[in-house]
């Protein structure tokens, strides 16, 4: 009566359809999900946790809660209006007559609100056997109040109903008029005609009628809610669901168009309890009102309660609800069932039906449309497990209930909405921040997997274009305990591209039991997660390391993401030292080192692998075109003291973009030079190290117009974007010792072409040639251009192509980089710098 009266009889019936739309897409989707698994207490908490995750369940499980809780509330101080309505003492006298003895005021109607509350709390205390019940007794009580409200419109003939109307002096009497069915009659009440909720005193809107209309038909979680007492929740939760929805649905389209026809609108605005006054048997439709009311609000009691259990059990909030877990000897959550009733209790301090009818809608859209979210999500992640019996529903209907909960949750009330969404989102955070841990699975991977691939096909290598080209890192790691900073510098310099950590285990899977590297995995993933680094782990076994990394090199990544730069430890006499042990990442916490890492290998102890393999490790690399990266003394630097310290000097980061250890083939714009240069580059662009400053050293020689070659240098670096400063080092007496040597002429070839300066490269007796007196003064060289920086990036010369030479090539190399501190040796193998658009 009270929707048909305000908004008439065309927009009752548009409410109708849309709240049952809503409610039907949502139904959908409750029954897939409650199809494809054992469902446990909680209902629709439990379905929206076990998809979406701790997180996302906990949050809308306290939301669906209070949406309950306030459902309680509601449906009580909709029986306490009915109570006072029948029996209340007339506003204006203070003696009552007849049956009308209930005083009216605040406190009274809460007092009998306190009351009516208890009795449900007594049924809901001894247990969901004496619920269902009860529920069934009130069920045929209400269908048989039905029966003779749908013959009292045929059977009663016409009459006046006096209609006593408060006022704040008083109150009046109008009559309204039960006219039996009159066209007229019906076409008065086609449009709408929002007035004043006498109980309220506040105009309608369509927002505020659907609210409280909505409120009726949220029910169809009562079953649901019960998933924990019913014996075959699978098979009866979809059932009795749809019966009730197309049942409802169609009882109030009837009765809406029966009371349109019959009763006029001052009888639907002003008299909520007119059915009693037609119905043939008056006292009935009392007991069905009050028995119906009665009865919604012990379901919302207990669905409340069997969701604060649901949260307690799996320990989502911590001691916070411990007291929820308790439980009778059969069973029964008792003490959830009292705390649910307290919290019951103070929404009823509210007062009115129609003041809290708005937040209980929607909390309750909210609620449905994630349940919605949830079988989207599962529907949509295509996971082989997800295979419901219950198919009547696609992607499409769960968007559609998602889509039709929003707008009206913000068509009902903005305030409300926001206020609920803000609500949920620090929910949302308030659980992630306490990181529940649970073996539920995560719909997020599931989503994130299906995105990956389909987005990983669609990466087409034949696609690549320098201009988008990013290092894509592959660091191989022998022990993590003496690589912690190493690791750090890496994911640093990666630019967001690919970053795998490497590792080989020497062993031989046909003498084993099982594979040994998967319970390693765990320690893996575990020290990415510490390190705050974003990389993939990928172990392998081989009988040398050398086979190891080729086969890393050969299988890492997938796709177009495969790593294109190999990066190596240097290999020297030095004693590794434990760097994870004093990283931040474990010292800042009270644990302790929870990984399953060997200790350090002894200084005195024979390494994993000898020099020749190591430069041979090196040369494979750069035969298969990868980059190369040789990374020395990395686990000496502090970045967090070197790059924080006083602003005067900034820190440096030294670039030597020439071959010195080949200076009769130095040239400054070669693959590897503007590789080195990319690679400083990309490690200056990084937020840690945007403070730090480029310094390019450019090496010349008298006679050879050093100011033209900068200018040179410097409009090279323009084209690439590049800022840095350039110094020019004189290094004629560094020079002249290579040429004493080599007995050649002094000066570089000057004119030779890039073929034949290629082959001077690649020349294997140019190893031979260079001597140790020679590197040690280049070593002095780069010393002498201080301050210290924070990083030095040098030139790395391929390897000989004779592999009796790889020892002599490795000892050059520790000659060249002895005592400069943090020293990263670049060799690279393609095209990294572009000057286009």
């Amino acid at each position: 009566g009270f929707v048909v009266g305000h908004a008439g009889l065309y927009q009752a019936l548009a409410m109708f359809a849309v709240a049952y739309f809503i409610i039907g897409m949502t139904v959908l989707s409750v029954c897939a999900i409650a199809t494809n698994g054992a469902l446990d207490a909680g209902g629709a908490y439990y379905m929206i946790s076990r998809a979406l995750g701790p997180e996302f369940g906990g949050s809308i499980g306290i939301m669906f809660f209070l949406a309950n809780v306030c459902g309680s509330a509601l449906y009580v101080l909709g029986l306490v209006e009915a109570l006072v309505d029948s029996f209340g003492i007339p506003l204006g006298q203070k003696v009552g007559t007849g049956i009308h003895v209930l005083p009216q005021s605040y406190w009274y109607e809460l007092l009998y609100g306190t009351v009516l509350l208890a009795l449900c709390l007594l049924v809901c205390l001894v247990g969901a056997s004496i619920y269902a019940k009860a529920t069934f007794l009130i069920f045929l009580i209400v269908a048989g109040v039905l029966g003779t409200i749908l013959v009292s419109f045929f059977a009663v003939r016409p009459l006046g109903v006096p209609i006593h109307v408060p006022h704040l002096n008083g109150s009046s009497t109008e009559n309204g008029n039960f006219t039996g069915f009159s066209l007229a009659t019906l076409q008065d009440n086609l449009g709408g005609g929002y007035g004043v909720d006498y109980t309220t005193g506040q105009r309608m809107s369509f927002s505020s009628v659907f609210a409280v209309m909505f409120n009726g038909c949220t029910g169809i979680m009562a079953g649901s809610n019960m998933s924990g007492d019913l014996k075959r929740p699978s098979y009866s939760i979809p059932r009795g669901t749809i019966s009730a929805v197309l049942f409802t649905y169609l009882v109030y389209n009837l009765l809406a168009f029966l009371m349109c026809a019959t009763c006029n609108r001052i009888l639907l605005q002003k008299d909520y309890g007119f059915l009693r006054d037609i119905s043939i048997f008056p006292p009935l439709v009392t007991v069905g009102i009050y028995a119906a009311t009665l009865s919604a609000a012990m379901s919302n009691l207990i669905g409340a309660s069997r969701i604060l259990y649901a949260l307690a059990r799996d320990d989502l909030f911590g001691r916070a609800l411990a007291l929820a877990k308790k439980t009778s000897a059969n069973g029964n959550p008792v003490m959830a069932v009292i705390l649910s009733w307290l919290v019951v209790q103070l929404v009823l301090f509210s007062g009115k039906l129609n003041t809290i009818a708005g937040v209980v809608t929607t909390f309750f859209l909210l609620v449905y449309a994630t349940v919605n979210l949830a079988c989207l999500a599962l529907e949509w992640a295509s996971a082989p497990n997800f295979r419901p019996t219950f198919r009547y529903f696609t992607w499409h209907t769960c968007l559609l209930g998602i889509a039709g909960c929003c707008v009206m949750m913000f068509l009902i009330s903005p305030v409300s909405a926001t206020a609920s969404l803000g609500f949920l989102l620090l929910l949302l955070l308030t659980l992630h921040y306490l990181s529940p841990s649970s073996t539920w699975g995560y719909i997020s991977q599931a989503l994130i997997f299906h995105q990956v691939r389909k987005y990983l096909l669609m990466l087409d290598v034949r696609k690549d274009h320098v201009k988008f080209w990013r290092p894509q890192m592959l660091l191989m790691v022998q022990n993590p305990r003496g690589s912690a900073r190493l690791i750090d510098f890496v994911n640093d310099l990666k630019k967001s591209g690919l970053y795998v950590l490497g590792h080989v285990e020497l062993q031989d899977l046909d003498m084993l039991p099982s594979d040994p590297l998967q319970p390693q995995q765990d320690s893996w993933l575990s020290l990415v997660d510490k390190l705050n680094v974003k990389a993939f782990v990928s172990l392998t076994l081989a009988p040398s390391v050398r086979h190891g990394v080729r086969q890393l090199l050969f299988t890492s990544g997938l796709g177009g993401m495969r790593p294109n730069t190999l990066v190596l430890g240097f290999y020297d006499d030095a004693a590794p030292q434990d760097g994870l042990a004093q990283h931040p990442a474990f010292t800042s916490t009270r644990e302790e080192i929870p990984l399953g890492f060997p200790p350090l290998r002894a200084p005195a102890a024979p390494k994993l692998l000898s020099a020749r393999e190591y430069v041979g490790i090196v040369a494979d690399a750069l035969k298969m075109l990868r980059n190369v990266l040789l990374a020395r003394q990395l686990e000496s630097l502090d970045k967090a003291q070197e790059l924080r310290r006083a602003a005067s000097p900034p820190p440096a980061i030294h670039v030597w973009p020439v071959n010195l250890l080949r200076p009769d083939s130095a040239r400054y714009a070669d693959t590897c030079s503007l590789f080195l240069l990319q690679m400083a580059c990309v490690l200056n662009m990084t937020r840690a190290w945007r403070r730090a400053r480029l310094h390019l050293f450019l090496c010349v020689e008298a006679g050879t117009m050093p100011h033209a070659q900068e200018e040179k240098l410097r409009q090279l670096l323009k084209d690439l974007r590049i800022q840095a400063q350039i110094q020019l080092v004189p290094w004629d007496a560094v020079t002249r010792l290579h040429w004493q040597t080599c007995r050649g002429p002094p000066g570089g070839p000057a004119g030779a072409t890039e073929e034949e300066e290629e082959e001077t490269m690649n020349f294997p007796a140019n190893t031979t040639q260079v001597s140790d007196e020679y590197v040690c003064a280049a070593n002095r060289l780069i010393l002498e251009q201080g301050p210290a920086p924070v990083v030095r990036f040098l030139y790395l010369p391929r390897p000989p192509a004779d592999t009796s030479l790889y020892p002599l090539y490795l000892h050059q190399l520790e000659l060249l980089t002895r005592g400069l501190g943090p020293t990263v040796l670049v060799h690279g193998v393609s095209a990294v710098t572009s000057t286009q658009l």
